[in-house]
């Protein structure tokens, strides 16, 4: 039986010293992208990622060990967008950790994926040493066919297409959405905005989608509701510095128009906490003057001020959850697919009040 590789002879092999491995395998930083490459490679061709509980942040295909250890099986997780969905994200950095949760506990292994390049996909991932693959948030219609086309089984987590067949997982966000909107209705607000990007994701779309559906419950004239710049604002990026510019500029104009809506509903926390700090900057006062919400829960939502009124996602369990339909999908290949929903959590904070009444 051969040894354990070790991280000590990953770094000598390389010349350099194990705090160097060690950083650049756990992709905290620290390290350069070029060593960090390097060091992947070699822990790759010493056979590190085939051992019990080795783990990596990201991989690019080429790199994946061909084999997996004798009698273990090793789940792919598909991260495509990695500048952004990382280990460290306040959001699918949890997802990623109930997976790795679950997959530990079943005794799977786990490698990531960052890339979507279906350029020799088959000839560096050999399907018979890969048990499934989780796919985590965006991924491209080609790269789902060609899965689809091994018969490799799957299952997506935040995400859906319509051309693939597969089965999903995600949080019941029309009803959370459709929820939230009602209870700032009954808080008296009848201006109210949705603010996001409704093409980014489903996930966005559905909230929207439930947003809309509470005000035209409410409104005698549902038709007045199709989309428009009355009550949708479109506002494209990851981090809430990349929000807080545009919504301050619209801001800027509803109220010269003095159409600012008492509300608005924003599509995750990043769009939420940029849409507070324009507001602020503006020296509008929230929530005297508008509401804020936010969907997702991160951890920033409650460290600001005024504190953050959001949807709690249950994003340990959308992993956990995505891991058990896995595995019940490898187990009964011809059932329907299903698209599990876990319910959200709404969290009434400080950034949510009464509207203004004139």
């Amino acid at each position: 039986m051969s040894k354990k590789v070790t991280m000590q002879q990953i770094a000598d092999y390389l010349g350099v010293s194990k705090f160097v491995v060690s950083k650049a395998l756990s992709g905290k930083g620290g390290v350069s992208e070029a060593t960090q490459e390097r060091v992947i490679q070699a822990a790759s061709q010493l056979g590190y990622f085939s051992q019990k509980n080795a783990y990596v942040k990201t991989m690019k295909l080429e790199q994946l060990p061909k084999t997996p250890a004798a009698g273990k099986q090793s789940v792919l997780v598909l991260m495509p967008n990695i500048r952004f969905q990382t280990k460290e994200s306040l959001y699918w950095g949890r997802i990623l950790d109930g997976i790795a949760a679950k997959l530990e506990e079943g005794g799977y292994g786990m490698v990531i994926v960052s890339e979507q390049s279906v350029d020799h996909f088959l000839h560096f991932l050999n399907p018979n040493g890969i048990l499934g693959l989780i796919g985590v948030g965006e991924i491209s219609t080609p790269l789902l066919l060609e899965v689809h086309r091994i018969g490799l089984p799957m299952v997506l987590v935040d995400h859906e297409d319509m051309l693939i067949p597969s089965d999903t997982v995600f949080t019941n966000n029309y009803e959370s959405m459709y929820r939230l909107t009602k209870h700032l209705i009954g808080k008296g607000h009848a201006q109210l905005c949705f603010v996001g990007d409704i093409h980014y994701s489903r996930s966005f779309k559905d909230r929207f989608l439930g947003f809309r559906s509470a005000l035209e419950e409410h409104m005698e004239e549902a038709s007045r509701y199709s989309i428009s710049s009355d009550y949708y604002l479109s506002v494209e990026g990851f981090e809430h510095e990349q929000f807080q510019e545009p919504i301050k500029q619209w801001a800027i104009k509803r109220i010269k128009t003095k159409s600012l809506p008492t509300a608005l509903l924003c599509a995750n926390d990043m769009i939420g906490i940029g849409a507070v700090k324009a507001l602020q900057e503006l020296g509008i006062k929230v929530p005297d003057e508008v509401s804020v919400t936010g969907y997702d829960n991160i951890e920033d939502s409650f460290r600001m001020s005024p504190a953050l009124t959001t949807v709690h996602v249950p994003k340990e369990t959308l992993g956990k959850r995505a891991v058990d339909r896995l595995i019940a999908r490898i187990e009964c290949k011809q059932e329907p697919m299903e698209k599990l929903l876990v319910a959200g959590e709404l969290l009434y904070r400080e950034s949510t009040g009464q509207a203004v009444t004139s």
